[in-house]
């Protein structure tokens, strides 16, 4: 019986160890699981904080590349819009040329169709010129501006004040608001 006794006492201790044994596992189990999901919530939040850097470097290329495109578009509205201006400096040269020869007809001269025949080529060819955007710099009795205009002589003047345009001696162009050659003028002083 004593020998019952043992046994069952010593049954009675293994299930108690196998409990203690499955209670100790459990808990460690628990603990790994805890482990788990630590790692797991820091895992998610790494996770966020990556996709926030990463949607923010997102918005920040896609506002550099607007930022690109709306620059692009701008220099090619440039390129567009003074495109012709090496054609206009040589035409300006031309201009000049009729000009000329207009001062120099006499007065008979201006009468013969020949002469009204080059007007018109220079008038057409100046209103094709001013849709292009190409201007005369009015500079006759403006104030002197070196921007628009060269200073070839200094005289004093009566009639205009000082730094005041007294007289054109080469007509300036303007293409659109650049300047493709300047006024020659005289300046009062």
């Amino acid at each position: 019986m004593e020998e019952v006794k043992i046994l069952k006492e010593k049954q009675q201790e293994e299930v108690n160890e196998e409990v203690d044994q499955q209670e100790v596992n459990n808990e460690q189990e628990n603990l790994e699981q805890d482990e788990l999901e630590v790692e797991i919530d820091e895992e998610k939040e790494k996770l966020k904080k990556e996709f926030d850097e990463l949607t923010n470097r997102y918005a920040r290329l896609q506002a550099d590349f607007d930022n690109f495109k709306r620059r692009v578009k701008k220099e090619k509205e440039s390129i567009y819009s003074y495109a012709n201006q090496e054609l206009m400096t040589e035409f300006v040269t031309v201009i000049d040329n009729f000009e000329r020869a207009f001062t120099t007809v006499s007065k008979e001269d201006k009468e013969k169709s020949f002469y009204e025949g080059m007007e018109m080529v220079y008038k057409q060819m100046m209103d094709i010129l001013k849709k292009k955007g190409l201007e005369e710099i009015e500079a006759l009795g403006k104030e002197f501006d070196p921007n628009l205009h060269q200073a070839v002589l200094h005289e004093e003047s009566e009639e205009y004040e000082e730094d005041i345009v007294s007289d054109v001696l080469q007509k300036g162009y303007k293409l659109k608001d650049r300047v493709v050659r300047p006024s020659m003028v005289k300046v009062s002083k």
